[in-house]
């Protein structure tokens, strides 16, 4: 199953829990991108500069866990679960995922770990259209823009008003991208989980799942 959306649409918890209710594994594409946006930062390599943030990433090997009660990241071995969620990366990582070079070499990757899969849940910002443009069940999750805030800023425990500025900065920046932009693939499930619960959205993805069987 694909599942994509903006940050704050609640992709990543309905994704864990769709995972754990179909005994699937899991894949957090943006997790990926995160982790090679603080191997560039590491390396203090400008983040806007495509050709030297490549040759970072190129070297780099990236590990996420699939599991979806407790799904990892390592960065040449190292734990980065937390620095991933840092205010740093946050801000740099649209401008890494929007470099051509990046986005091959992790697609690749994330296909690679799909291919493997018996079956996965896998989100993102483009897995209905670039990833697995083959996935059973393709669906891009949105929600108003001040309720997507208020979700994001309880989470990591920031200023909304702050955060809020944020998601509209990396809308902006991820929808415009000339490579892989975000959008809702053209057979993609549109679904607004502004005023619905988790469990609700759960339910509502594992009845459509099962009426394309």
């Amino acid at each position: 199953m694909a599942v994509d959306g903006p940050s704050g649409s609640g992709k990543s918890t309905i994704s864990r829990r769709l995972a754990t209710a179909l005994d699937a594994t899991y894949l957090d594409t943006g997790a990926m991108y995160r982790a090679a946006t603080w191997a560039v930062l590491q390396a203090g390599v400008d983040p806007h500069d495509g050709d030297s943030v490549l040759k970072i990433v190129e070297s780099t090997k990236i590990d996420l866990g699939t599991n979806p009660h407790h799904p990892t990241v390592t960065v040449d071995g190292h734990p980065v679960d937390e620095p991933i969620r840092g205010a740093l990366v946050t801000k740099a990582v649209s401008a890494v995922a929007a470099i051509p070079g990046v986005r091959a070499l992790l697609v690749q990757a994330q296909r690679d770990q799909i291919h493997a899969a018996d079956a996965i849940v896998v989100e993102g910002r483009d897995i209905g259209t670039v990833v697995a443009t083959d996935a059973v069940l393709k669906v891009y999750l949105t929600a108003d823009a001040e309720e997507r805030a208020r979700r994001r800023s309880r989470e990591t425990n920031t200023d909304q008003q702050a955060t809020s500025a944020d998601l509209a900065r990396r809308d902006a920046y991820d929808s415009s991208r000339t490579t892989d932009p975000l959008r809702p693939d053209e057979d993609a499930v549109t679904v607004d989980t502004t005023t619905m619960t988790i469990d609700e959205v759960v339910a509502h993805l594992l009845n459509l799942l099962a009426a394309t069987a």
